[in-house]
């Protein structure tokens, strides 16, 4: 699909969503080179190629948009009001090891609030998007709505740090707590490709710490849960993104009162 200035913001990140996860999808299984980042991070060359080729879609789309990419960092006015967020692939340590549990973020914040935002699996061809008001999945050209559902009980949590919120909050311990087991199934696949399963009813809630604003990682997921109708909100129930307060993302209220006590009664100090 060409893009041109004429067409919806949301379709571009759609675009560059299935570009990036074209190079990644392509290069999955080639002896790749790592480049190290910090704290025993490091990116692959799938994440840097996947990530020009997003770029290359942009920026012939919308050159004037500021960008902020997972590898190349921020580009454009540090204030600017359109700024597109690129993570190329979510789930780098899956990938290099050869486990398909990955995703490709696009999103673009407008001001304060994201309008635009896509989340595409490279190896089921599936992409999570939306335009800010309803919530869809791509699959074979065509589109259906995403129907959040807390049937399966099942609930990711991330589990890498940083933890801004420790020792208030610690996702290990509430995997351990008695009334998360009793009532929910606990996954981990540390990637964000997890966050639009609960938009799209495959898991029933999603829960990390950390400061997520203006996050490459988080934005579409985001984005992608509130259009779908999921209960969002930091980690002790105020407005997500607006602090280091983490993320519940829950696919019904009763789902997410629950998660919200569980978390509160760790800073409670209640066993």
């Amino acid at each position: 699909m060409s893009i041109t200035n004429g067409e919806s913001d949301a379709r571009l990140a759609l675009t560059a969503a299935q570009a990036g996860a074209a190079v990644v999808r392509d290069l999955y299984g080639s002896r790749l080179a790592r480049h190290d980042k910090s704290a025993g991070d490091f990116a692959t060359e799938a994440d840097l190629a996947a990530e020009r080729a997003i770029l290359d879609v942009l920026r012939a789309a919308r050159p004037d948009d500021a960008v902020t990419g997972e590898e190349s960092g921020r580009s454009g006015a540090a204030d600017a009001r359109r700024r597109w967020l690129v993570d190329p692939l979510c789930g780098t340590l899956n990938y290099a090891v050869q486990n398909m549990l990955v995703g490709v973020n696009v999103a673009l914040r407008e001001g304060n609030r994201v309008t635009a935002a896509a989340t595409a699996d490279p190896f089921s061809g599936e992409v999570f998007w939306t335009d800010g008001e309803a919530a869809r999945l791509r699959r074979d050209g065509a589109d259906e709505r995403l129907t959040p559902s807390a049937g399966s009980a099942l609930v990711d949590m991330n589990l890498d740090p940083p933890f801004p919120n420790a020792p208030g909050f610690q996702a290990a311990r509430l995997l351990a707590d008695p009334g998360f087991a009793g009532r929910f199934r606990p996954r981990v696949i540390s990637s964000t490709l997890a966050v639009a399963w609960v938009a799209a009813g495959r898991r029933a809630a999603y829960v990390t710490d950390g400061d997520l604003r203006d996050s490459v990682h988080f934005a579409a997921g985001i984005a992608l849960c509130q259009a779908a109708g999921c209960i969002v909100t930091g980690l002790y129930g105020e407005p997500v993104l607006t602090g280091a307060s983490g993320l519940i993302a829950a696919a019904d209220p009763e789902t997410h009162t629950a998660l919200l006590e569980l978390v509160k009664k760790q800073g409670s100090g209640v066993s």
